[in-house]
């Protein structure tokens, strides 16, 4: 249950016991999941006559068996199929955990079985006690620790590749310049020093430098910078940003695995191969038993044969090793995180990884992205300020009227903005799109611009008082002006979320620090932590930097949960000790993370960190039940009470061991009850 570290590889001897069958052969979880469940339902139709015509199953429920002389090798038959197929993902697993001598849960149950397979062969053909017959105890056992891991491996199901999502981002095609002609190429077809044509609303096909034209680069997807970023002659264009209003054309300056691309994915490949398996309680637990069970046994055929009865030593023996194996210790985990990553999914929380989940109760450091996780990634007019003789609704008037054919993410907020304040927008005509400059168009016969400081450096115009004050809050400021005369300036700024203040309040109350990063300059990092009263923040943060800082809270001695929705949080998402994406986000993102937000709440982030509590509780719970069984009547069963007359009859030691595994299945249930919606979470507050 402890969270990933990142110590190296991994190899077979410290895998737990799920992975020394996923490593059988198969690909994915999702197979893994399909393979179990085909597995399951053979053997379980195979164990019901199994269980029902052994005549110890018989005995113990009082029936009589028909008196046919073939039925006595029904149970012998099929549970010999039962064991060498139904058994043999356990039985590799047990040789695997040999070979790294590491015991678990593995060796546990491919002892067990093994044993009852011997002894019930023995039983069956005269040479053991009759009561040593265990085939039905065989049966059920490979069918439970079946059910148990295709559970588990049906809540590791898999998404999409991050890696490939990484690659999605280039264009199908590249555009390069040949003798002046256009000829469409595949993007790794080209070199450095070609001439590739980036037009309106495509994408980089490689990192290059731009030679001609000028264009607002939406760099989100790349560097988490909310605003598009202008890009002219002689700056650097990333692969896969997009340009926006304008075409260009660049000079290839890196192809391949030498672009600021591949090094995201070299970024993300590296974090999330580093992340080591962690053992989980289980498998630890079951590693404990083994050598409980394993001395156990040996001191009592040890003690029937100093007693003089090497016979009896001989059933009681083998009957340890058979009680031994961990019916409800292999249930005690996968049902709990079974039924834990359904409440998850009905509540919009997805679990890609398991550990996320185990480790997300450890957490005592949230690192959010800002754009598109605690603000909505778009931007929103948040103040108006009208020149001497005018007013406000007039300025935003005029600008939605000259914004009203442009495409651009700010001329949409300007001309929403107008929208809600139910303004009268006139009609323009003759609209201009200057890049990295402004708009220009005729309404009612003056000639109406909005645009930044270049605007105002052409028109040789100076900016508000207010511009400064504004500036220094993080907004975007546009001048309005109207016929060369200034007549006002527009303040927009990434719209933040209501549920985030809830988010990090919440937060806050479960002692977890709160830190925000982002690309954006820190005026713009610093207001909006200080509205949501963020702990700390990392503002002016590239892709390749994110990572690091996760590294720099870990190196701090903290549980780094990082919450993303960008291609550039990917590798950070890899890196934390636990990845949450927000559904709405990029695939990219969705991959490297190991728990998914369906929707874009972020409070979601205290429903990951609730259900992880609430899991460890039940996990905790079954396994000391389960264990617990084992610790109490393995002794029993060896004859530690013989002296005062009691020795644990086989047939009891059973129906205990169905009645452990009864009740480690409804105390996991009991985790249905909880309301995992922020809504229900956040009402004590």
């Amino acid at each position: 249950m402890s969270s990933p570290q990142h110590p190296g590889p991994v190899d077979e001897a410290a895998m737990s016991a799920h992975e020394h069958v996923d490593h059988g052969g198969h690909t994915g979880h999702g197979n893994h999941a399909e393979q179990f469940r085909k597995l399951f339902w053979v053997m379980l139709g195979l164990a019901i006559p199994v269980v029902l015509l052994s005549p110890m199953f018989a005995m113990v429920l009082g029936y009589e068996l028909p008196d046919v002389p073939w039925l006595t090798w029904v149970s012998p038959l099929l549970g010999t199929v039962v064991y060498l197929w139904g058994g043999k993902p356990f039985l590799t697993g047990a040789v695997a955990e040999v070979r790294s001598r590491r015991p678990g849960m593995m060796l546990l149950i491919g002892l067990a079985i093994t044993v009852a397979f011997v002894s019930s062969w023995g039983a069956t053909l005269g040479l053991l006690p009759h009561d040593l017959d265990f085939w039905w105890e065989l049966a059920l056992l490979v069918v439970i620790m079946l059910l148990g891991h295709w559970l588990e491996m049906r809540s590791l199901a898999r998404t999409s590749s991050a890696l490939d999502s990484l690659a999605a981002l280039l264009p199908d095609e590249a555009e390069k310049v040949v003798d002046g002609e256009i000829v469409r190429v595949a993007p790794s077809d080209l070199r450095v020093g070609d001439l590739v044509v980036v037009r309106p609303g495509g994408a980089v096909p490689a990192d290059g430098r731009v030679v001609e034209g000028s264009a607002s680069m939406d760099e989100s997807m790349v560097t988490g910078e909310s605003r598009p970023v202008p890009r002219g002659p002689g700056d650097d264009v990333v692969a896969g940003t997009v340009a926006t209003d304008s075409g260009l054309r660049a000079e290839v300056t890196a192809v391949g695995d030498d672009t600021a691309l591949a090094g995201i994915q070299r970024l993300v490949t590296d974090a999330q191969n580093s992340t080591s398996r962690a053992q989980r309680l289980a498998d630890t637990a079951a590693g404990w038993l083994f050598w409980f069970a394993l001395g156990s046994a040996v001191v009592t055929a040890i003690a029937w044969a100093i007693a003089g009865i090497p016979d009896e030593g001989i059933v009681r023996t083998i009957t340890v090793l058979v009680i031994a194996c961990p019916h409800a210790l292999g249930l005690a985990i996968p049902l709990v995180v079974s039924i834990a990553t359904e409440r998850a999914a009905r509540a919009g929380v997805l679990v890609k990884d398991r550990l996320a989940l185990e480790s997300m109760r450890t957490v005592d450091t949230v690192l959010f992205d800002k754009t598109g996780t605690l603000t909505k990634g778009r931007p929103i007019v948040t103040a108006v300020e009208a020149a001497e003789g005018h007013d406000e609704d007039e300025v935003l008037a005029l600008a939605a009227a000259a914004e009203t054919d442009s495409e651009h993410p700010l001329a949409r907020a300007i001309v929403e903005a107008a929208k809600a304040r139910g303004l009268t927008v006139p009609q323009a005509t003759g609209f201009e799109s200057s890049p990295a400059v402004g708009v220009t168009a005729t309404v009612g016969g003056r000639r109406i611009r909005v645009g930044g400081p270049a605007l105002l450096a052409e028109e040789g115009r100076s900016e508000l008082d207010v511009a400064d004050q504004w500036r220094r809050e993080g907004m975007i400021i546009l001048h309005v002006l109207a016929d060369g005369e200034g007549v006002g300036a527009l303040g927009l700024a990434d719209e933040v979320r209501e549920e985030s203040r809830q988010a990090v309040a919440a937060l806050h109350d479960r002692g977890i620090e709160v830190v925000m990063i982002t690309g954006d300059a820190e005026a713009v990092a610093r207001s909006v932590a200080t509205e949501l009263k963020i702990d700390r923040f990392f503002a002016g943060v590239r892709p390749e930097d994110k990572a690091a800082k996760v590294v720099e809270l870990q190196g701090e001695g903290r549980k780094v949960a990082m919450v993303g929705d960008g291609v550039n949080d990917a590798p950070a998402l890899a890196q934390a000790d636990v990845g949450i994406a927000i559904g709405a986000g990029t695939d990219v993102a969705i991959a490297s993370a190991g728990v998914i937000l369906a929707g874009d709440d972020p409070r979601a982030v205290v429903s990951v960190i609730e259900l992880s509590k609430a899991a460890y509780r039940k996990m905790k719970q079954n396994l000391w039940w389960a264990a617990g069984y084992n610790l109490i009547s393995v002794p029993l069963a060896a004859g530690v009470l013989a002296p005062v007359g009691f020795v644990l009859p086989m047939s009891v030691g059973a129906l205990l061991m169905s009645l452990s595994t009864i009740v480690v299945a409804l105390n996991a249930q009991l985790l249905r009850r909880l309301d995992l919606r922020p809504e229900a979470l956040l009402s004590g507050r």
